[in-house]
C-alpha cells in the first residue's frame, strides 16, 4: 500500500504537467500494443510492440490465466538494458519490442482457446509513467495468430487478490504516473479533465477507496488569507487543514509594487518529517509546516503615498494520505495608506485575493533564509547519514574539551586518580578515566533527551544552592581526604561486595569515579554550546531522540576523550610513593578546594567568592614556605617551590584588595578598581551595560511593543547566575567598545533564569532555547533575526557583527 500510495502521489503532479506540455503522451494501449500467439500449443509468447519514447519494466510482467484447468508456467524473460531511474535507482527496462515465452503447464483435452490476461507497467522518457496496466487476449491454440482481444482500457486493477500482502508492492517505480484512458484512435488530450478527479477516480479503479468527496480542493486544504496590518507591515496567514501539510521550501512571497518591498522576514522553524516524499519525487527527510504558518511582514517603502500593491503567495503541499498538490498561487491586491517616515500611522483595509492559478510547473527554487549556526546543525543531522552524524559531533566535542565547561572536568578526574595512591597504574587509571568519562556522556546524552522532549533543562533544575552546596561540601571532604586527615572508606557491607572492581579507597573506586562523572555532568558544567542546541532543536522537533541522543553521546565522548589521555597519563607519570606522592596528594587537595570555591561562586557574591579565593592562595602559599627562610643549602626545587609561593601570597593578598574595594572580577582582582577610590575607572559593574529584566512572556511582549513603537532593535539576553558563559560574556565582551557602542543603540533586555521557576522555563520554551546563554535579536521592524540568535560564548570580534546586522532595517 505504501508504494501505492508513493505511485498516487507522483501521478498527480504528472496530471498536471500533462496539462501544460503541448507534448501529447499515448494511451496505455497505444505505446504498449500487444499480441500473443501460441504456435506448438505448448507455450505462448506474449508480444509487446513498444511506442519510441516509452520503456516497459522487466519486473513488472504478470501473466494470468482466466481459461479453467489452465495452468502457466514461469515465463522466459529476455535480457533488459539497465536504466537509471531518479527514485528506485537502477532499474530493468525494454524498449521497442519484447516478447516473452509463457510454457502452458497444464491444458484440459478440448480446449481450442485459451483467455489470458497480461499485467505490465511502463514509462514515457518525457517524465511520466503509467499505472499497472491489465491487457486481456484472447489465444487460439495451434494457429498462426491471435484473436483480436477484447481490451476495456478503463479497467486499471491490481494483480494481487483483496486483502493480499503482496498488494501494493506491484506499483513504485513510477516517477508520476497518468490514468488510462478510454481506448480511441485519437491520442490523449493534453488539458481536459480535473486532476484531482482523475486521481479520485484512479484510486477507485485501484481499489484504494479514495473517494472525490474524500480529497480536499488546494484551496480547502491550504487557505490563504493577506492583509495590510498598518501602511508598514503585511500579515499573511496560511491556514491548513488537518491531515495536510506544506513544503517549507515552497512557501514564496513576491510582491509588485511602485516603491514597496518586502523587509527582510524568516519562516518559522518547520516540522522535519521522517521518509516522506520530497517536492522533486525522491524519498527522504523533508521540513513541513502543519495547522498554521504566521508571518508578520516588514514593507521598505520610498513611496510613502498611498497605494495598491499585488502579492503573490507561493506554496505546495500534500496530504498525509499519500496525495500531493500541484503548486499553488494565490494572488492578494491589499490597499497600503500613507506611510509617514518609517512607519505609518493608518490601518489597512483587508485584502480579498484578486486571482487563483494552479500551475504545474514546479517553481524555481527559493533562496533558503539564513540560519543561526544551531539550526544549521540541527538541519545537518536531519540530512546525513548516522555515521556522518556521530563522526561530526566527535569532533565537535574534541573542540569542546577545553572550554570553561568542560575544564574544571580535569583536575576532578586528576584527583580521582591520584586519592588512589601509590599502587595507581596506568591500565588502572584509564579505567577509572573510561569510567568517569561514560558516566559523564551517558549524563549528558539522557538529560539532553529529556530536555529536548519533556522541555525541562535537568542540569538547570539542579543550579540552586542545596544542590551547589551538597556537592561542593562533598569537594572540601575529599580535599581535607588528600591532605591527611581521614580516610574516606565506604561502608563495610559494600566494600565486600564491591571488592573486585572497586577500590577501597573512594577516590579510587570504579563506582566513585562513575557517580563524580555523573555529577560533574549535571552540576559542574551545566552550559550550552550551538552544536548542543542544535541536537536539542533537531530531538524536539522529530522526536528522533535515538539519532538525536547519538549526537549528544558521540559529542560528550569527543570531550572526554581528552580527559581519558590525561587520565592515563596522570596513572602514568605519577610517583609511586614517598615524601613526593605526598606532595601530589597535597596539591590536589588544594586543587579540589578551588573546584569547591568555583561551584560556590554561583551562589554567593563575588566579594565572597574573592574574599575565598585570597584565603585559599594566601594559606597554600604559606604552607608552601612563602614566608619561611631559606636554609643556605636550599635545592633548586625547594627554591622554585618558594618562589611559586610568594607569586601565590602576593595573588591572594590581591583578591583580599579587589574585595575590599567592591571588586568582582576573579580572575583579575584588581580590574576596574582604582586604589584611593578616586579616577576614572570605577568599579567593573559601573563599565557594564544596564539591562532592563523580563520575567515572563507577558513581560517580553510589552516591552517588544514598546521598542518597535520607538523603531529600536531589542536584544534578549537569557542569562543565570550558574552561567558560566553568561559571566564570560559580561566581563569580556559586553565591555567591549565596539559591542557597547552598537548595544547603546538597543533596547537590552535581559531575562535572569537563575531560579528555573515556571516562568523561566515558560519564557524559555517561548523563545525555543535550551539553557543560557542566549542572545536573541529584533529588528527595528519589530521582526526577529533568527538567523541571528546566539547560544554559547561569543566574543567581542564574533558578537559585534551580530549588533550591527540587528541595527540594520
Amino acid at each position: 500500500m505504501y508504494k501505492k500510495l508513493i505511485a498516487l502521489t507522483l501521478m498527480l503532479t504528472a496530471l498536471a504537467a500533462a496539462a501544460q506540455d503541448e507534448q501529447e503522451f499515448l494511451k496505455p494501449d497505444q505505446a504498449f500494443a500487444i499480441s500473443a500467439l501460441s504456435e506448438d500449443g505448448k507455450s505462448v509468447a506474449f508480444d509487446w510492440q513498444i511506442a519510441d519514447g516509452y520503456y516497459m519494466y522487466r519486473s513488472k510482467f504478470r501473466f494470468i490465466s482466466d481459461t479453467p484447468g489452465v495452468e502457466l508456467g514461469d515465463p522466459d524473460m529476455p535480457q533488459a538494458e539497465t536504466k537509471n531511474d531518479p527514485v528506485f535507482g537502477d532499474v530493468e527496462v525494454y524498449r521497442e519490442r519484447v516478447r516473452i515465452a509463457v510454457p502452458l503447464s497444464a491444458v484440459p483435452a478440448g480446449t481450442d482457446t485459451l483467455a489470458l490476461r497480461a499485467r505490465s507497467q511502463g514509462c514515457a522518457d518525457a517524465g511520466i509513467c503509467y499505472p499497472p496496466h491489465m491487457q486481456t487476449v484472447l489465444v487460439a491454440l495451434n494457429q498462426s495468430d491471435d484473436i483480436p482481444p477484447p481490451v476495456d482500457p478503463k479497467r486499471v486493477e491490481d494483480f494481487a487478490p483483496s486483502g493480499s500482502a503482496t498488494a501494493g508492492a506491484e506499483t513504485g517505480d513510477a516517477v508520476a504516473a497518468v490514468a488510462a484512458a478510454p481506448a480511441t484512435d485519437e491520442p490523449a488530450p493534453n488539458a481536459g479533465g480535473d486532476p484531482l478527479t482523475e486521481l479520485a477516480a484512479l484510486g477507485q479503479d485501484l481499489g484504494i477507496g479514495i473517494g472525490e468527496d474524500d480529497i480536499l480542493s488546494p484551496e480547502q486544504a491550504f487557505q490563504v488569507a493577506a492583509y495590510g496590518t498598518d501602511g508598514s507591515r503585511l500579515q499573511v496567514q496560511w491556514t491548513i487543514a488537518d491531515g495536510t501539510y506544506l513544503y517549507q521550501n515552497k512557501v514564496k512571497l513576491s510582491l509588485e509594487a511602485d516603491g514597496v518591498q518586502l523587509g527582510s522576514y524568516e519562516l518559522p522553524r518547520p516540522d522535519i518529517k521522517k521518509d516522506s516524499i520530497k517536492p522533486d519525487g525522491s524519498i527522504g527527510d523533508v521540513a513541513v509546516y502543519h495547522h498554521m504558518i504566521d508571518l508578520d511582514i516588514p514593507l521598505v517603502r520610498s513611496n510613502t503615498d498611498a497605494t495598491t500593491v499585488t502579492l503573490t503567495a507561493s506554496y505546495q503541499g500534500c496530504a498525509e494520505r499519500g496525495i500531493c498538490y500541484p503548486p499553488q498561487k494565490q494572488v492578494f491586491k491589499i490597499d497600503l495608506p500613507a506611510a509617514s517616515g518609517a512607519t505609518t500611522v493608518a490601518a489597512a483595509s483587508v485584502a480579498q485575493p484578486a486571482a487563483t492559478a494552479t500551475t504545474a510547473s514546479t517553481p524555481a527554487g527559493t533562496t533558503q533564509a539564513r540560519q543561526s549556526e544551531q539550526d544549521e546543525i540541527a538541519s545537518m543531522i536531519a540530512g546525513q547519514s548516522t555515521w556522518v552524524v556521530v563522526g561530526a559531533f566527535f569532533l565537535i566535542g574534541l573542540g569542546l574539551a577545553f572550554t570553561p565547561c568542560v575544564f574544571p572536568m580535569i583536575p576532578i578526574l586528576s584527583g580521582i586518580i591520584t586519592g588512589h595512591g601509590s599502587s595507581i597504574t596506568a591500565r588502572k587509571a584509564f579505567m577509572l578515566s573510561l569510567v568517569y568519562v561514560l558516566a559523564m556522556a551517558l549524563t549528558y546524552t539522557v538529560a539532553g533527551v529529556f530536555a529536548a522532549l519533556a522541555g525541562e533543562n535537568l542540569q538547570a533544575m539542579l543550579q540552586n544552592p542545596v544542590a551547589i552546596t551538597i556537592f561542593a561540601l562533598v569537594f572540601v571532604a575529599l580535599a581535607f581526604s588528600m591532605f591527611g586527615f581521614y580516610d574516606l572508606q565506604l561502608p563495610s557491607g559494600l566494600q565486600s561486595k564491591l571488592t573486585e572492581i572497586s577500590n577501597k579507597q573512594e577516590g579510587g573506586s570504579l563506582v566513585g569515579a562513575g557517580i563524580m562523572g555523573l555529577l560533574s555532568a549535571l552540576i559542574v558544567g551545566p552550559c550550552v554550546a550551538p552544536p548542543l542546541a542544535g541536537a536539542l532543536i533537531y530531538i524536539g522537533q522529530t522526536g528522533d531522540a535515538v539519532l538525536g541522543g547519538l549526537a549528544l553521546f558521540a559529542m560528550s565522548m569527543g570531550m572526554g576523550a581528552p580527559l581519558i589521555a590525561i587520565g592515563t597519563s596522570a596513572g602514568k607519570l605519577l610517583p609511586r610513593a614517598g615524601a613526593w606522592m605526598d606532595t601530589v596528594k597535597a596539591v590536589f587537595g588544594v586543587v579540589m578546594l578551588g573546584v569547591a570555591i568555583y561551584l560556590l561562586e554561583r551562589i554567593i557574591s563575588p566579594v565572597a567568592a574573592m574574599l575565598l579565593w585570597g584565603a585559599l592562595l594566601v594559606v597554600s602559599a604559606i604552607y608552601m614556605g612563602a614566608i619561611s627562610h631559606l636554609p643556605e643549602d636550599a635545592s633548586g626545587w625547594r627554591k622554585l617551590w618558594k618562589g611559586v609561593g610568594v607569586a601565590m601570597l602576593i595573588y591572594g593578598t590581591l583578591f583580599f584588595i579587589g574585595a575590599a574595594a567592591n571588586g568582582n572580577d576573579t580572575l583579575q582582582p584588581l580590574r576596574g578598581v582604582v586604589l584611593g577610590g578616586v579616577g576614572g575607572g570605577g568599579s567593573a559593574a559601573e563599565q557594564h551595560v544596564t539591562f532592563k529584566r523580563v520575567k515572563t512572556v507577558a513581560d517580553l511582549n510589552a516591552a517588544l511593543a514598546a521598542a518597535r513603537t520607538e523603531h529600536k532593535a531589542v536584544m534578549l539576553d537569557f542569562y543565570a547566575d550558574w552561567c558560566i558563559y553568561c559571566k564570560l560574556m559580561e566581563k569580556n565582551t559586553f565591555p567591549d567598545p565596539a559591542v557597547s557602542e552598537a548595544m547603546s543603540k538597543m533596547v537590552l533586555l535581559q531575562a535572569d533564569v537563575t531560579d528555573n521557576d515556571d516562568d523561566d522555563r515558560a519564557l524559555q520554551q517561548h523563545i525555543g532555547i535550551p539553557a543560557p546563554p542566549a542572545m536573541i535579536f529584533w529588528g527595528p521592524d519589530g521582526a526577529e533575526r533568527r538567523h541571528l540568535r546566539l547560544l554559547g560564548f561569543k566574543g567581542p570580534d564574533e558578537f559585534a557583527p551580530h549588533l550591527t546586522e540587528a541595527l540594520k532595517q
